[in-house]
């Protein structure tokens, strides 16, 4: 009997193993993968202000997508992201002030500002989208956070593909760190839903 419940538990262990090896690929599979397709809008996922100014990271991701704008590949931006408590702007609001200063009309941007994760962002976008009738968008954010992004977006209803940007601003460790969360993340998000883990 303890030898069929070894037999059992090691099983099981195994196949969680292979789950998140298998997840693990898709993560580095989506990081390395762009495009160039034309598509209705870039949607930009935020990252870290502070006070006003985006972060090194926040900063890389609205340069790629502006280049992607100039580039005529999606007329309008939207960007997300909304504060923590004692904060005095948005993610969202930061993205759209520091667009416009390179020469984003107002017109062409689309600013989310209450979500705290991924998952609430894009949920929020969505129906936003669905009634300017945008269909495909371009996501935009760093090359680890791809895989999880292409599969909220397909819960919530958005069809896009990602556009990583070219480098990272997080330091190697931080890098390290953050494809580890995102493969649990994308992981366990199939299993328990992302509208759990954000």
């Amino acid at each position: 009997m303890k030898r069929v419940a070894f037999w059992l538990v090691f099983g099981v262990l195994g196949l969680v193993g292979l789950y998140f090896v298998a997840t693990a690929a898709q993560v580095f599979a989506a990081a390395g993968r762009s495009t160039s397709k034309p598509a209705d809008a870039i949607v930009v996922l935020g990252a870290s202000q502070y006070d006003g100014r985006p972060s090194p990271v926040l900063q890389s991701r609205l340069d790629h997508a502006f280049s992607i704008w100039q580039q005529g590949l999606a007329d309008t931006i939207v960007v997300t992201g909304g504060n923590r408590p004692g904060d005095r702007f948005t993610e969202g609001g930061v993205s759209s002030r520091y667009l416009r200063d390179l020469g984003v009309p107002a017109s062409a941007l689309i600013v989310e500002e209450e979500g705290s994760t991924t998952y609430e962002s894009l949920s929020n976008v969505a129906p936003v989208l669905e009634s300017r009738g945008i269909e495909s968008v371009i996501f935009v954010s760093d090359a680890f956070h791809a895989a999880r992004i292409e599969a909220i977006g397909r819960d919530v209803g958005i069809r896009g593909v990602t556009s990583p940007v070219p480098d990272s601003a997080l330091s190697k460790w931080a890098l390290t760190r953050a494809y580890g969360r995102e493969i649990l993340g994308l992981g366990v998000g199939r299993i328990v839903g992302f509208s759990r883990i954000g």
